[in-house]
């Protein structure tokens, strides 16, 4: 052997050589189990966020596809210990002490370039204490529609996890949802937290009230740390993460998103989306729309979302009577519906390419957007993708000239039209000449050309099946981010 060679060091693996912190792991072990990964017969990656490596401190040309498998597949030389957690949850307004992560488990915390602490945490990773009988496996297809749905609630604006790489795993499964056998696959999630309502829960439940206060130290030290110092830090606490799921129900309203299990234990304490279940995006505007074929009676309907929001911040104020008043309490959930109302209003006047404002004539332009869609049953994605791609400057100068190619099928539709019309038209007078050009930018930010309604999920899958051919889920990846 030369001794060029022999001085040669082996290349690290820059996922594995991440800064882990044992931040969860250090609350001791009345939050978690440690847990090992499944070993699978097959590892091909079939996605890698390269635009989360920057965000970890990693440059993504430095990273081999082969660096993913290592970590994300075969899950050799673990960081830290993995941690299944421990969580209960209201299902469906019912309670369940029976949960936990039953097929995922959380593989380490990372200290982001925004100096941010963020959780990797897996699913379909294997068995856990908390599996109650299933194989602890994801299928291809959950992973495929849950990369999906993290980029496009991304791309929307929507506060969201997002899956940082989906390997398949060689494996066959059966499920009573899908054709099987069905392909297996392991995601790993980017999240800033996998801690849940459903955490706090649990302590409730198992009364461990010592523990409270300790749990939620830790989240005002990692998630909320301008609350540290102060006196009042856990009202305040609660208070801020009202304003936090208002504002995300606002931003899913906005975005045509439907959640498909809403669930206490999907509810994260920093108010950010994820696990979203069996969601859809809305086609056309229907509050009644519901994404979970199981969810019979229409308890997460598309319009429910916002008050089962609110209900579930209820619910967590049992836990949190050990340690908040319950005055405290209601005092920070009672700007709730104020609250979502101006997020809503504030993100919809963005989608129509205008700045926030609390004029009244916004709301009635809202209002009357909101009631045009619902009446006309037009496509709800494809009236703001064309607002984006048809506007103009010319748009201040004559009413006419406001999307021209639209065409009415009947009278009332017409005037439907022509009402929404003028209502924009008025609105658009109250610009300055020079702002235009950032409304034009604002409809593009706001507005995603491609937003993957199940039609398109299911036609990028099927080639999948067929023939093993990912062009067009890379494709559809491609043009949800444009």
């Amino acid at each position: 052997m030369s001794s060029e060679r022999a001085v040669k060091l082996e290349r690290a693996n820059p996922l594995l050589a991440l800064n882990y912190e044992p931040a969860l792991e250090q609350l001791g072990d009345d939050y978690y189990d440690p847990v090992a990964a499944a070993e699978f017969p097959l590892q091909v990656l079939r996605f890698r966020n390269d635009d989360l490596l920057p965000q970890l401190g990693v440059d993504p040309q430095q990273v081999q596809d082969t660096d993913f498998l290592e970590a994300f597949g075969q899950f050799r030389r673990p960081p830290r210990p993995f941690l299944a957690l421990r969580y209960h949850g209201y299902q469906f307004g019912e309670y369940n002490p029976r949960l936990g992560d039953g097929r995922g488990f959380l593989y380490g915390q990372v200290r982001g370039s925004d100096g941010q602490l963020y959780d990797l945490g897996t699913k379909g990773s294997g068995t856990t204490p908390y599996s109650r009988g299933g194989d602890g496996r994801l299928t291809l297809k959950g992973g495929v529609r849950e990369v999906i749905a993290a980029e496009a609630l991304h791309r929307a604006g929507v506060y969201t996890s997002r899956c940082l790489s989906l390997v398949e795993t060689g494996e066959s499964l059966w499920r009573g949802d899908e054709p099987s056998p069905t392909r297996s696959s392991v995601m790993v999630r980017l999240s800033r937290s996998h801690i849940r309502f459903g955490t706090f829960e649990r302590l409730l439940y198992v009364k461990r009230k010592d523990l409270m206060a300790i749990l939620l130290d830790h989240v005002i030290e990692h998630y909320y740390p301008h609350l540290a110092s102060d006196r009042d830090r856990y009202p305040r606490f609660y208070a801020e993460l009202v304003q936090r799921v208002a504002r995300l129900a606002a931003q899913w309203m906005a975005a045509g998103f439907c959640h498909g299990v809403l669930n206490t234990d999907n509810m994260s304490i920093t108010g950010e989306s994820f696990d979203y279940g069996p969601y859809a995006f809305i086609e056309t505007y229907n509050l009644s729309f519901t994404a979970a074929y199981f969810d019979y009676f229409g308890l997460y309907a598309y319009g429910n979302q916002p008050a089962i929001c609110r209900e579930n911040l209820l619910r967590l104020q049992r836990p949190l009577e050990w340690v908040i008043a319950p005055e405290d309490l209601q005092a920070g959930i009672e700007p709730f519906w104020q609250q979502f109302e101006a997020a809503y209003q504030e993100q919809m006047l963005r989608k129509l390419g205008f700045r926030p404002t609390t004029d009244p004539d916004a709301a009635s332009l809202v209002q009357q957007t909101v009631k045009l869609l619902k009446e006309t049953q037009m496509g709800y994605h494809t009236f703001f993708a064309e607002l984006s791609r048809q506007f103009s400057a010319t748009w201040r100068d004559d009413l006419d000239h406001i999307l021209p190619a639209v065409t009415a099928v009947d009278d009332a539709t017409r005037n439907l039209w022509q009402q929404w019309k003028i209502q924009y038209f008025h609105h658009l007078l109250q610009v300055p000449p020079e702002e235009l050009t950032r409304m034009g930018d604002r409809l593009q930010a706001s507005n995603p050309s491609t937003v993957p309604v199940r039609p398109l999920i299911e036609a990028a899958w099927q080639p999948i099946v067929e023939s093993d051919d990912w062009s067009d889920f890379e494709l559809l990846i491609r043009s949800i981010r444009a």
